[in-house]
């Protein structure tokens, strides 16, 4: 009978540790977030679930009572929104910023001075939903501050998120797109069309939130990832997808 006792805590013990931390991350953060969870699991042995959506609807999903760890957001304002309402455990802190870049798969003449957008071959603008999405946001502004909001509104379609901004370029049902600097700097997509960088100003430096959620049954491991993102390794991967960080 102790043998049975034993046996059955220590299947319920490694269950417990096995239980992957539920990541909610915005689209734009996709990619490294797989570099980031494979240096984290080898870090702490604790694997990492992404959830990838835009930061609006992941917003949405965690007011609803949706069961994640931690939140990354594609800026602040969601997160303060979520603090606010007594949805975390603290304030959420900015662990890097993101940039815009301009993205084709063919031969068009692209520049930072975004001329090409009224170039009759581009047919098809692909930004993420402004509403739902801080980086469709920040290409908004960029559009309004070029004063190509009027001569390209026919031609912009919108992603739900990042993600499907960069199904759109990918698929060439989009001939250029504006999406995240982190995107094109994945190894797998490196070779794929051409980019530009889209630096401010027109946009603000696009803060990237973390928070811990209050309904984490994983609080302790939860706050040791967000930890994890200011150390030194994770701060490595961060910069190699073209990420900044806060200057203090």
């Amino acid at each position: 009978m102790l043998k049975k006792l034993l046996c059955l805590l220590l299947v319920w013990s490694t269950s417990i540790h096995a239980q992957s931390l539920r990541v909610a991350v915005a689209a734009n953060a996709q990619f490294v977030m797989e570099s980031l969870s494979d240096a984290f699991q080898k870090q702490t042995g604790v694997t990492i679930e992404p959830i990838v959506s835009s930061s609006g609807k992941l917003t949405t999903q965690i007011q609803q009572g949706a069961p994640f760890d931690v939140f990354l957001s594609a800026d602040m304002d969601y997160p303060n929104a979520l603090h606010k309402q007594g949805l975390t455990t603290t304030a959420p802190t900015v662990y890097a910023y993101g940039s815009l870049v301009l993205w084709t798969l063919g031969n068009l003449p692209i520049s930072a001075d975004l001329k090409v957008l009224q170039n009759s071959a581009v047919r098809h603008i692909a930004i993420a939903n402004p509403a739902l999405a801080p980086y469709g946001q920040a290409a908004m502004s960029l559009l309004k501050y070029r004063n190509l909001v009027e001569t390209t509104k026919a031609k912009l379609v919108y992603g739900e998120s990042i993600s499907q901004v960069n199904q759109y370029i990918l698929s060439g049902a989009a001939e250029v797109g504006i999406t995240a600097k982190s995107v094109v700097l994945d190894p797998s997509l490196k070779q794929r069309g051409r980019w530009v960088d889209l630096p401010p100003p027109g946009y603000s430096p696009i803060a990237q939130g973390v928070v811990v959620l209050k309904r984490s049954s994983q609080a302790k491991t939860a706050q040791q990832f967000v930890q994890f993102l200011r150390s030194s390794t994770a701060r490595r991967i961060i910069q190699q997808y073209g990420y900044r960080f806060p200057t203090s």
